[in-house]
Formats: structure tokens, sequence, C-alpha cells
């Protein structure tokens, strides 16, 4: 059977992240696993009559959450919310469905296989509503704020000048919440929120690789599907790391590398203890690694750890 809790704020188990919240709400009603509520997460929003632009760009963005080990929250409805879940379904991730009506009904019914596998697949289906309560016109602008405060980024896939989906763009911006925004047709009116959003400083998601890089600085995550190594950068990294630490995005402008190169450069030599991530974010080659370079440099070339070489990391 599966399992129904109602969380009430104050107690465990209740989102922290709600905290941030000007109004918490006083109960969620939880079908499914409440600890799905707990995980790192992004939140992916768009428009209920989406383009088929938007649906694509929905789907990757659920299928690379997935990927990166990030719950996938989403409002369950039409459109680029139930894409989005798919896509992470699909991909074997874990979603959280914040719903508009009771947490135990299907709205709407076109994703009633979104609102099961959720379940199925380790997430949950919240509500801010009772038990069987049905689908009310009040209920979904109520909970919008949820899906925004839950994570700690947003992804818009569309949106439109006037929408729901825009005002809980807003809400998160508000909430302190970063905003990655696909950019679309200036003659697309499900894009003209979302192309204001860009003009008032949204981070810009172009390509598969944006949404992957921006996931990989802002979570410290590196999706496990796309991880191969150091190639190209890899000595140049740790050559520059010798002078200072620095951050991932910091270093790839210094060396004039893609960001995402480094940062999956950087994730390769932090599983093989040759660098460090300090608490301030950036990274420095770890003690041993000072250590082996100085006892290499005084013994001359003989077994030498070359730290200079391009791409001498790269396997």
């Amino acid at each position: 059977m599966e399992e129904r809790v109602i969380l009430r704020r104050g107690e465990t188990g209740y989102p922290p992240s709600l905290l941030d919240l000007p109004d918490p709400p006083e109960r969620l009603y939880v079908r499914g696993d409440p600890d799905a509520l707990l995980r790192e997460s992004v939140s992916v929003i768009g428009a209920r009559k989406a383009t088929p632009y938007g649906i694509a760009a929905s789907r990757l963005a659920g299928r690379v959450a997935a990927e990166c080990d990030l719950t996938l929250v989403s409002g369950g409805a039409m459109g680029c919310d139930s894409a989005a879940a798919r896509g992470a379904l699909d991909a074997g991730g874990m979603t959280v469905v914040v719903s508009g009506c009771g947490a135990n009904r299907v709205y709407p019914r076109s994703s009633e296989d979104v609102f099961e596998r959720a379940v199925a697949q380790g997430g949950a289906v919240v509500s801010l509503e009772g038990w069987d309560n049905p689908p009310r016109r009040y209920s979904f602008p109520k909970r919008n704020p949820v899906i925004a405060a839950l994570s700690r980024a947003v992804f818009i896939a569309e949106a439109g000048e006037r929408s729901g989906t825009l005002g809980t763009a807003l809400a998160a911006e508000q909430l302190g919440r970063d905003l990655y925004v696909v950019p679309g047709s200036i003659f697309s009116p499900t894009s003209q929120g979302a192309n204001q959003l860009i003009a008032d400083g949204a981070y810009v998601i172009t390509s598969e690789r944006d949404l992957e890089a921006r996931i990989s600085l802002d979570y410290d995550l590196v999706r496990a599907s796309a991880s191969d190594g150091c190639g190209r950068p890899g000595g140049r990294v740790l050559s520059a790391l010798i002078g200072e630490p620095m951050r991932a995005d910091d270093l790839a402008r210094h060396l004039d590398a893609p960001v995402l190169d480094v940062i999956r450069c950087l994730s390769d030599y932090q599983a093989r203890g040759v660098v460090e991530r300090m608490p301030d974010g950036r990274f420095s080659l770890s003690a041993h690694a000072y250590l082996a370079r100085g006892r290499t440099h005084s013994r001359g070339s003989q077994g030498r750890l070359d730290l200079g070489e391009e791409g001498d990391a790269g396997t």
C-alpha cells in the first residue's frame, strides 16, 4: 500500500526550503515518499499550451536533471510540466509533483502516468489541499510558490507575458532562487515572458551543455552519463591551480576553455585525490599533489608528475 503522510510545519520531515516563503503552508499532504521533498532538486515550469519547442526543452531538462541525480519538481500540468516529468522518469530519475488538488487525486487526467510513476519510482505527489479535494481555480496559484521554493533553481521552458509560469518565476526570484531560462522566438507569444526574464538578468540556457554546466556550477554535481575524464584541459588546469585556488568558472575563463570541460576535469581530479574543493567553492591542489610535485622537482624528471603539459591527464 502506498504511503500517505501529512507533514506539519515545525515537525520533522517538513522541507526547510519552504520556510523561505513569507507564509509557509501549515500542512503538506504527501502520497509517496516524503523524503523526496528533502532531496536536491530543480523545478521545471512552462506553458500548458506548449509548442513542440517548449515540450522538447522541458523533456531535455528532465533528462539532464535525472542524469545529474536531481529530483525533478513540477506541477504535473499538461504541456511543459508533464513533459519535464516524463523526461526525468524515462531517464530513471525521481520526480515530485506539486498538485493543485488532493494528493490522492489526479488532475489533469492526461498526466495520470506522471502522477503514478512519480510515486512508483520513489518520488511523491504533494498538495496543500486535503485528501480527496477536487481541483479549484484558486489552488493552482496557491501552490505555485511551493514549486519555486522546493528547489535551488527553476528552469523555465516557455512563459507567456501574462501567465502562471511567469508568476512562479517571479516568486522564485523573490526567494533568491536561480532562474534558468530558454530563449524563444520574438514572434512566439509563449516565449515573451521567458525572453523578458532573460533581459532582466536570468541565466540563458541555449543548449544541453549550458544546462549541464549551470547545474554543475550551482549544485556542485557532475552528470553521471557525461563524465568522461579531463580531456585536453587536464594539465593546464593543474598548472593554473599551482599558483592559486580558483572557482571552476574563473578557471575556465583563465584557460579560455569550455566551463563544462573544466568542471568534468576537476571532478575527475577530485576523485583521484589530486584536487580539493575549498569551503568557499574554489579548487586547489591537494596536499598530496603539492608534495608529489615537490618530490619530483627535487629528483629531476625521472618519475616526474607532469602538471604542465596540455592533455596529460586525459585518461
